[in-house]
């Protein structure tokens, strides 16, 4: 079966994420910069999946291709979602390629078939090309009432794909802005990254996977979320292992979250074997502290401060992580306006892991550092994140 995924704002991380917990995927291509369609030996659960990956927007599953925009082949895909479906219905035109491509033409048409079925219909139109997840979820285009026809540009064919879930923007946003502890002077975790920082850190749920710098509690909280049942949280701030055990409290009563082990505990990344049994995780991941994020930043001494931290805290991981254990953690670049300062603590007894598919490194849009990590920020931001993953050897 063949699915497409459309990925976030940072392709090279969306797609390392999807590699990083998708299995069983027989054949991919990375297509126009925003999708990833993969050929998989079993059926993909694609609300489920969507649930846990935090770097894709939409995955659906591709229903037919043409050898051009063909409107006769898309009606095909047309007439057998519509039969799905009942009495009124909505549908809306998503199309992904470098090509220009008249969504208006194929909406009249599509209105003009649907009529000719004796179907009330409504057009979803968007003032960009594509539908954003909020039009598609708020429009009833993934109930069994409408579509998303999703149309994607595979060198002179298009693939014609059905979206069957878009990301839960209101549950992602409810648990960033609604948790009862929040501080945002030191910094938050989007639960998005949270999620991707889990998937990267390459742990099984019945691992004990830890977040050493564990702040409000969002890696914590998302890990309870995905279901892993044995979760670690530690941080050398007090208020932050006290946020931590609010924010966990809230999120299970919330989500009814059942049957998991929490223990937080109020120690520094750089003592965890003295709290913490050798070799018994699986699994780390991490946003450490990033250094000052307001007002003027001695860049060469905050950078010596946290290589010096982070390598110590390395160190610590080391000893307490499996063999084979992964740690997906952040470390800061710092935009200068001329060349970015990057990190680069020591990692002894690891290897960096490179999260991408070999078939994949060259082709445009994929952005993978030297090092084989990947830098994810935006435009004004002062500090971006480098995501690092270190596998023990």
């Amino acid at each position: 079966m063949k699915y497409f995924f459309i990925l976030g704002n940072n392709p090279t991380l969306s797609i390392a994420e999807i590699f990083s917990i998708v299995s069983e995927i027989e054949d991919y291509n990375f297509l126009n910069s925003d999708c990833l369609v993969i050929e998989s030996k079993k059926e993909i659960n694609i609300p489920k999946l969507i649930q846990r990956l935090g770097g894709t927007i939409k995955i659906g599953e591709i229903r037919d291709e043409a050898s051009s925009a063909n409107y006769n082949k898309i009606q095909c895909v047309l007439n057998n979602i519509v039969q799905e479906g009942k009495s009124k219905f909505f549908f809306g035109f998503s199309y992904y390629g470098k090509h220009k491509f008249n969504v208006k033409r194929f909406a009249m048409e599509t209105k003009k078939y649907l009529k000719e079925l004796n179907i009330s219909c409504r057009w979803v139109i968007s003032r960009e090309k594509t539908l954003s997840s909020v039009v598609v979820e708020t429009n009833k285009l993934l109930t069994e009432k409408g579509a998303e026809i999703v149309l994607i540009q595979k060198g002179s064919k298009i693939l014609i794909g059905k979206t069957g879930a878009v990301q839960d923007f209101k549950a992602l946003s409810f648990r960033d802005y609604d948790r009862p502890a929040r501080d945002s002077k030191s910094g938050m975790l989007p639960p998005k990254l949270a999620q991707i920082l889990i998937n990267l850190s390459g742990g099984e749920t019945e691992d004990v996977i830890l977040d050493p710098f564990c702040g409000s509690g969002t890696v914590v909280m998302e890990a309870a979320l995905i279901g892993y049942k044995n979760i670690l949280g530690s941080d050398i701030s007090e208020k932050a292992v006290s946020d931590t055990r609010e924010n966990i409290e809230w999120i299970k009563e919330k989500f009814s979250i059942k049957d998991v082990k929490l223990n937080i505990k109020n120690i520094s990344a750089t003592g965890l074997s003295r709290k913490i049994k050798v070799n018994s995780v699986g699994a780390i991941a991490t946003e450490p502290y990033l250094g000052p994020q307001r007002g003027k930043i001695e860049i060469e001494k905050v950078a010596k401060e946290l290589n010096e931290l982070y390598t110590a805290s390395i160190t610590e991981f080391y000893k307490i992580l499996k063999k084979g254990g992964r740690v997906a953690m952040i470390w800061p670049v710092f935009k200068t306006g001329r060349q970015d300062k990057q990190l680069s603590p020591q990692s002894k007894g690891f290897k960096t892991v490179n999260m991408i598919p070999e078939k994949l490194k060259n082709y445009q849009g994929i952005k993978l550092t030297d090092r084989n990590t990947i830098i994810y920020g935006r435009d004004n931001q002062r500090v971006w994140r480098e995501i690092v993953v270190l596998e023990k050897l």
